[in-house]
């Protein structure tokens, strides 16, 4: 009896063994063909201690594919495209599509800020919290404000305006501001010239630390 006993114990320790090893040979097997990318391939082999230089996932993307998304404007002007706009243009695009929500004269309403006041005296935000920031007498360069515009409005269709419509919008609100002459057409070769009121209070970020405006 105890011999017998024996054996079906070690029998059954030996049939759940050999399950062990065959369900990792498998589980071993599957993880490698899951590893493999969509040509079949293994990821390139990597020195020790870094990661594969490819793992055969995706594709390159296009110029076309990157010309789409690369619309970002800096303070020089690059990135500015072909087009322009007036004061006028800039008005009757406004009233269409930006004025429910920043109200008819561009004063704000609700949550939505005011996009056109008086310049703020003595650029004394920090002091007084209750003054509006606007684009006259706040924002440092008039690129951004089409930066942002292109880019982020309207609220309810963001990126759907061209160029020209941009272009028309930012005439608009920096005449309304007093910054330039409602006669002036902004585009790529005006916009960057536009003096904002607010510039000098800015300094470069050269993460030194110290005081961040004037």
């Amino acid at each position: 009896m105890t011999g017998r006993g024996q054996n079906r114990r070690t029998s059954g320790l030996t049939s759940l063994g050999v399950g062990a090893i065959l369900a990792a040979v498998t589980v071993g097997g599957c993880r490698q063909e899951h590893d493999k990318g969509p040509s079949g391939a293994l990821p390139a082999a990597a020195a020790p201690g870094r990661p594969p230089t490819s793992f055969s996932l995706g594709r390159a993307a296009t110029a076309a594919e990157i010309a789409r998304i690369d619309i970002d404007v800096n303070p020089a002007g690059v990135g500015l495209p072909l087009g322009a706009g007036t004061y006028a243009e800039g008005r009757t695009i406004y009233q269409r599509k930006c004025a429910f929500c920043h109200g008819l004269e561009a004063a704000g309403q609700g949550p939505y800020p005011r996009l056109i006041g008086k310049p703020a005296p003595e650029f004394g935000f920090g002091r007084d919290f209750t003054i509006p920031k606007t684009i006259g007498n706040y924002w440092p360069y008039p690129t951004t404000v089409y930066d942002y515009i292109h880019r982020a409005m309207p609220y309810n269709a963001p990126g759907s305006l061209t160029p020209d419509e941009t272009y028309s919008l930012v005439a608009y609100l920096l005449a309304g501001n007093g910054v330039i002459p409602r006669t002036l057409m902004i585009n790529a070769r005006t916009l960057p010239w536009v003096q904002m009121p607010a510039r000098k209070h800015f300094v470069r970020d050269n993460r030194a630390g110290g005081q961040p405006f004037r």
